[in-house]
């Protein structure tokens, strides 16, 4: 296996804060994993005690982001890919999924929290065809992001910039969309961008708690309108069916009929 590349990391990132819950740990407690501590449990249980689908969600997200990569590199042919705010290390992530279909499939992850890239340089190793890294960087900070990318990927290349779950963390609609645009700016044409975010306006139950999480003291994750995850993908050509709740992005065949979940997403090609 290829042993991964990493960005060398901030000195403030090397300790792990273990008094304050992190979205990704919760996330991965919601899963059923083990690499969280008491206050992600604590955070999460109480959010599960306003509202238990939530689990419903953080699977379905999964599997939005599992269809997306199998049709970027099975139809698209979409060989590089920039996952931004990756998370914990889970079943099927990026690479697993690209490289499968495609072993000469190249990955670069991103995430500012030293838990997660730590059980990634453990966990994610890449083909000897391909290429994983992992950069320590800010969604915050776009430009930090592509120096580290461009020593894995070709940016003259299409490219498939993943946002998963990571935008709520920038409270800032302008802001939001002004490192979408920066991000999208450096890549060519044919590239695509696949984003999926908790939704506004779809289950009240849900916002509830979602509010509670944000006046934990826990990093906020901020909820928006569809209309508002649409307008990420301005000026890009939306593959069918659109921005819709990801349960019902291209489902699998045969599938039941998918139930709406308060998380929309989608994916848009670069003209």
């Amino acid at each position: 296996m290829t042993d991964p590349v990493t960005t060398p990391e901030p000195a403030e990132h090397h300790k792990i804060d273990t008094s304050v819950p992190h979205s990704a740990r919760i996330w991965n407690y919601w899963l059923g994993g083990k690499d969280n501590y008491p206050v992600d449990e604590e955070a999460g249980d109480a959010y599960t005690a306003v509202f238990p689908g939530i689990v419903t969600i953080a699977r379905s997200s999964r599997a939005f982001l599992r269809r997306n990569i199998t049709y970027l590199v099975s139809e698209a042919g979409i060989r590089q890919f920039l996952d931004v705010g990756t998370g914990l290390p889970t079943a099927q992530n990026t690479h697993e999924v690209a490289q499968q279909i495609a072993p000469e499939a190249r990955i670069v992850y991103v995430d500012n929290d030293p838990m997660v890239l730590g059980h990634a340089r453990a966990l994610l190793y890449s083909t000897h065809e391909g290429a994983t890294a992992y950069i320590d960087a800010d969604v915050t900070d776009p430009d930090r992001i592509l120096a580290g990318a461009a020593k894995t990927l070709d940016f003259s290349r299409p490219t498939a910039l993943i946002l998963s779950n990571i935008l709520g963390h920038v409270a800032d609609r302008d802001q939001a969309r002004s490192i979408v645009t920066r991000l999208m700016d450096a890549l060519p044409s044919g590239s695509y961008l696949s984003i999926n975010d908790g939704s506004r306006g779809i289950d009240p139950v849900f916002e509830q708690a979602q509010d509670a999480y944000n006046s934990s003291g826990a990093v906020p994750y901020n909820l928006r309108t569809v209309d508002e995850i649409t307008a990420f993908f301005d000026g890009l050509e939306l593959i069918e069916p659109g921005v819709v709740s990801v349960t019902q992005w291209r489902p699998e065949p045969g599938a039941p009929a998918p139930e709406i979940v308060a998380e929309h997403g989608g994916l848009a090609r670069k003209p």
